[in-house]
């Protein structure tokens, strides 16, 4: 009777991808804290005024719960826990350099404005060109070390239905904000303009991806840091609608929001409980 093919050995995660996804969480900290913290003051704070604090906090709270995608892939012993963070970074940074790119006159670059203000500018472009090249040049460095992962572990058909309805409409939604901002807003529970649309509609592509890639790879231990980030997005949007809620729509677009929130930060915690899953 012929052996059974041995499994390879899972890779482990190169040290470029490991301080790639670290120096990105601080990055997104520092964000969070101009957007969540100051949202009426990103005239001096933020690389662009947002007018809209309903906006801005939701902003900040995006990048605050990529905290916890970042760090958590990057504290993952192998490729396995991490590897669903890197497209969603790089989905993500490349988005949002583009829609930088489109509306770079609307960015606090004018020789008139404060320096610090400038300098944050500044800051933000070089981020955004600089990170999706390091992302790539960081999957090249994790080639040499492999990309083998454990086998899946299979999710329950449920959990599948909702990451593939999540991605689906996070996905398709953030696209409709980037390509057509005037389409995507009459969808949006609050008011954006073109520039905030897209910024939002980055980060809804960059959800979308993540559950995707969940749904395909179908391994709980693999959901881990789109589980944190998950968790962390539905808590720190709840208290962003506690702040600013008032510019929140009260009819059936407000309440597909709540319910795609609360329907993220549920799966999302089901896949933090507790359970003798195999470490990755």
């Amino acid at each position: 009777m012929p052996l059974e093919p041995t499994p390879p050995q899972p890779s482990p995660l190169s040290g470029a991808v490991r301080t790639l996804l670290l120096a990105a969480a601080v990055l997104v900290f520092l964000a969070g804290v101009q957007l969540f913290v100051f949202p009426t003051r990103t005239e001096e704070y933020f690389a662009w005024t947002v007018a809209s604090p309903m906006t801005a906090v939701f902003l900040g709270a995006s990048y605050w719960s990529a905290v916890g995608l970042e760090v958590t892939a990057a504290r993952a012993r192998g490729w396995g826990g991490a590897r669903i963070a890197v497209p969603t970074v790089f989905v993500f940074t490349t988005a949002t350099l583009v829609v930088t790119l489109v509306h770079l006159e609307l960015f606090h670059l004018d020789a008139d404005l404060e320096l610090n203000t400038r300098l944050v500018t500044w800051g933000w472009i070089a981020v955004y060109v600089v990170v999706p090249v390091l992302m790539v040049l960081a999957v090249v460095a994790q080639r040499r070390a492999g990309f083998a992962a454990p086998p899946p572990t299979g999710l329950p058909a449920l959990v599948r239905g909702v990451l593939l309805l999540l991605a689906l409409g996070l996905a398709g939604l953030g696209l409709t904000l980037l390509l057509s901002p005037a389409t995507g807003t009459d969808l949006w529970p609050w008011a954006l303009t073109p520039l905030t649309a897209r910024a939002v509609g980055a980060w809804l592509l960059g959800l979308g991806v993540a559950a995707g890639h969940a749904f395909v790879l179908d391994d709980r231990p693999s959901l881990r840091p789109l589980a944190v980030t998950g968790v962390l997005f539905g808590l720190l949007q709840a208290v962003a609608l506690a702040r600013f809620g008032e510019e929140v729509d009260r009819g059936a677009r407000g309440v597909v929001y709540v319910a795609a929130l609360a329907l993220l930060t549920a799966v999302s915690a089901w896949a933090l409980w507790p359970r003798p899953d195999r470490a990755l």
